[in-house]
């Protein structure tokens, strides 16, 4: 008893099914759905214990000022904590001067117009160092499934135009792959070129609270990939 040999596909097409390879790209801007800063709470003492005291209280004020805006804030972290002796030379040995505390706190908001006010408000206080806005959209957001819509939309008409160049047309897929979507301006990359900065030092007068900052959201560049194999009626040439 006999058995017929599998059949395989060639890997380039044959005459009568001839194959086209075409990539599809998409870059499409959305407006941003989240914006991250960055905090800095400092403190000094002259020795360990004011120092961590003086911190712990700083650090509270940022917390409860962020909090309180409540829906707002999506997502509110705790980072680096450090407490570092500064050492100064006396005679022969060295001595503790005083002692630095840090520590770095990020925030991640969805209401663009309170964003404003609270990095105003955070740079107002004493020893405190803001840093940012980074904008973006969310790792699940819609903009990056429409990418690849466009991507793939652009894959399939430029493969049919090909066909039709040769007066054929398209008559079946083979192979799609995915070569990624991804947010052009990266969620976790540093800050981007023009980010905002701004420290507030001791002596600071908070007595009127300093206007609110006018930020401009910046567009999200979101950009699609695919490389797509078709097999096409035999052209008529």
């Amino acid at each position: 008893m006999t058995t017929d040999a599998p059949t395989t596909a060639a890997p380039y097409g044959t005459p009568e099914t001839p194959r086209v390879a075409v990539r599809g790209e998409a870059r499409l801007e959305f407006d941003p759905e989240i914006a991250r800063i960055g905090v800095a709470v400092n403190a000094r003492g002259t020795d360990r214990r004011s120092a961590l005291e003086d911190l712990t209280r700083r650090n509270s004020a940022v917390l409860d000022l962020i909090k309180s805006y409540g829906d707002s804030v999506e997502k509110l972290e705790t980072g680096a904590f450090s407490i570092t002796p500064e050492l100064t030379r006396h005679g022969r040995g060295e001595r503790v001067r005083a002692y630095h505390g840090r520590v770095h706190i990020t925030a991640e908001l969805t209401d663009f117009t309170a964003l404003g006010e609270l990095t105003t408000r955070l740079a107002d206080l004493d020893l405190t160092r803001v840093d940012g806005p980074w904008w973006a959209l969310r790792p699940d957001s819609p903009a990056h499934g429409e990418a690849r819509r466009q991507a793939v939309l652009e894959a399939v008409q430029r493969a049919r135009e090909y066909a039709e160049a040769l007066g054929a047309q398209l008559s079946a897929l083979v192979e799609l792959a995915d070569l990624g979507a991804e947010n052009a301006d990266s969620y976790a990359a540093s800050a981007p070129a023009g980010g905002m900065r701004m420290a507030a030092f001791a002596g600071a007068d908070s007595a009127e609270m300093a206007p609110a900052l006018d930020l401009e959201p910046q567009r999200q560049t979101v950009y699609a990939q695919v490389n797509a194999r078709f097999t096409m009626t035999p052209p008529r040439l």
